[in-house]
């Protein structure tokens, strides 16, 4: 007789789009913990400009993978997925259902697709990419990734360099197309009992909480908070988190508070937009549309009638 796979669920989505509260009235219901799937919230103090789950939520509901490591320090997808994995071993053995929560497909699909086998990661390649791009911007490396692999660059937006020059690094180390690697990955899906939701909004109802989101954070002490950060020598991941370049131009007397707070909003919306990108590509996912004043346990109660 086959054992009945383990469920795990993954909760997606949109910067702003509200998931934390969600996803923890949902992990009460389910009786799960939360793993944090956010490429960001792993660093410690920074706290108001990743927006993390309040102290209170993190009470109520176990959450892990959220204030592990220094911003000093660098941090990448495969030390993350081998964290995650242990964790849901972890959850798993006390009986309850992991539940990750986040708005970062690459460390989604690391977990349910897996990741590369060989070695593929070269840190003088990868400084020597940025520093070109520092030199002839984004749109010539996006270029060369585009001879070398055109698969690829259906699933990167131009202005994603991070991903371009991973792409490029990998082709680099490895002589392959890091379209053609992902291929043979090996992940959660098929070994567990998988769930992927995604939230989403009305465009403009969206761009509004992304908005109120920012403003809150100024309220909050993002200025002070940034200011801190800016004085750590900050690791290359860190440093693009958006919220710390904008603001560095406001200190450097570049622009001014007003400017820089509009840019963390156009570039959050940005971002925004490049996350639905990513996952409208996978056909797994299940999507979620927020109703009009619909309110966070109203959209776990959906999301649980759909899981029972």
């Amino acid at each position: 007789m086959r054992t009945a796979l383990k469920k795990i669920i993954f909760l997606v989505g949109p910067t702003a789009i509200g998931k934390t509260k969600v996803a923890c009235a949902l992990a009460k219901k389910i009786k799960a913990e939360i793993i944090s799937c956010d490429s960001m919230q792993i660093y410690r103090g920074m706290d108001i400009i990743t927006s993390k789950p309040p102290p209170d939520l993190r009470k109520e509901v176990p959450h892990h993978l959220i204030d592990i490591i220094s911003p000093e320090h660098e941090y990448n997808v495969f030390q993350y997925r081998t964290a995650a994995l242990k964790k849901v071993k972890e959850i798993i053995k006390k009986g309850k259902t992991p539940l990750f929560v986040g708005g970062t497909g690459l460390y989604v699909s690391a977990l349910v697709d897996g990741i590369f086998k060989q070695k593929t990661e070269n840190k003088i390649i990868r400084q020597r990419l940025y520093k070109l791009a520092k030199i002839k911007g984004n749109q010539y490396l996006y270029e060369r990734l585009k001879k070398v692999d055109p698969q690829a660059i259906e699933k990167i937006h131009p202005s994603d360099l991070r991903r371009i020059v991973r792409a490029l690094e990998v082709f680099e180390v490895t002589g392959q197309p890091i379209s053609e690697l992902q291929k043979r990955r090996s992940g959660l899906w098929g070994k567990h009992e998988i769930k992927i939701f995604c939230l989403n909004i009305q465009r403009n109802k969206l761009y509004q909480r992304i908005n109120h989101r920012v403003e809150e954070m100024f309220k909050n002490g993002l200025l002070s908070e940034a200011k801190r950060l800016l004085k750590l020598r900050l690791s290359q991941t860190a440093y693009y988190c958006i919220g710390i370049r904008e603001l560095k131009g406001y200190f450097d007397g570049r622009y001014s508070l007003e400017e820089a707070k509009e840019q963390i909003k156009k570039n959050t919306r940005r971002y925004a937009k490049r996350q639905l990108t990513w996952f409208r590509k996978d056909k797994r996912i299940i999507w979620v549309n927020i109703k009009d004043k619909e309110t966070p346990k109203e959209i776990a109660i959906r999301l649980w009638k759909r899981l029972s």
